[in-house]
């Protein structure tokens, strides 16, 4: 697995469990209303997905971004169609979003070359 994989993931991971060790009710139930969100409804989870991404790419939430990608990834997106969220980010969030971008080329061609590891 690519390094910049790895390490968000178990970033996130490793403080997400920290997090949800604090029992705290607001939190728990806003990241449950997340997780439902992205549930299958009248529209599919890859599309929800990639809506997700170009609303995280526009707020500049490299975070955000990378889940989303990881998340695209799993679901069978294509690098065609990853380009095309990405050409829909920057029409809707302006050049700003250039550099964000840039990153999440750099997570997507990482979260390839997992599968030809």
């Amino acid at each position: 697995m690519s390094n910049l994989v790895k390490e968000f993931n178990d970033y996130r991971t490793r403080m997400n469990e920290v997090i949800l060790s604090k029992d705290n009710l607001v939190i728990k139930r806003l990241w449950n209303l997340d997780t439902n969100t992205y549930a299958a409804g009248a529209l599919d989870v890859k599309t929800k997905e990639l809506l997700g991404l170009v609303a995280s790419m526009v707020l500049r939430c490299d975070d955000c971004i990378k889940y989303h990608l990881g998340k695209s990834h799993e679901l069978g997106v294509t690098t065609e169609e990853m380009y095309e969220v990405f050409a829909v980010a920057n029409i809707v969030g302006g050049t700003i979003v250039i550099p964000h971008t840039r990153r999440a080329a750099e997570y997507w061609e990482a979260l390839q070359s997992n599968d030809k590891s």
